[in-house]
């Protein structure tokens, strides 16, 4: 059986889903992301050295804000009542650059896919931003869902996480 887009009506009009039959259930989210840099700006980063001040530290509070925003970013979003929210940036030398993972949690009737995702795109572009100034190279990349649980729909996991 084909999934059906479930913000769509028969007539193609975008509708919020209705959530309100739905069980409460903990549901958990971890979205990952990527910045690959030259060497030098990833070793200035991590020397704590960037003229705009401590880029990971302000990629992990712009994450989470903007976890926490999700519904007002993304059409047709429920706004949630989070439970948790984190985001931890490592340095990766094989990218060069940083790996970023969110990971979001809320007891509630819809998932926090959308929540991680963001909250994972936000800290990326951040970081650009924080640094752009001496590498305008840098490429994000890798958004991806990494795992999610809870819900109706059930877990999931990406291949090779």
């Amino acid at each position: 059986m084909a999934a059906t887009l479930t913000h769509l009506g028969s007539s193609g009009e975008a509708n919020m889903v209705d959530v309100g039959a739905k069980a409460e259930t903990e549901r958990t989210a971890v979205a990952e992301g990527t910045v690959t840099m030259r060497p030098e700006t990833l070793r200035m980063i991590m020397a704590g050295d960037a003229k705009k001040g401590d880029v990971l530290g302000t990629a992990r509070i712009a994450g989470i804000m903007a976890a926490k925003r999700t519904h007002e970013l993304i059409p047709l979003c429920h706004p949630l009542l989070l439970t948790r929210v984190s985001v931890e940036i490592s340095p990766d030398e094989s990218l060069p650059g940083l790996r970023v993972t969110a990971t979001a949690r809320v007891t509630g009737k819809t998932g926090v896919e959308m929540e991680a995702l963001t909250a994972a795109s936000v800290a990326c572009l951040t970081i650009y931003d924080m640094a752009k100034a001496v590498d305008r190279g840098m490429v994000l990349g890798g958004i991806r869902l990494v795992e999610k649980s809870g819900g109706k729909s059930g877990d999931y996991k990406a291949g090779g996480a």
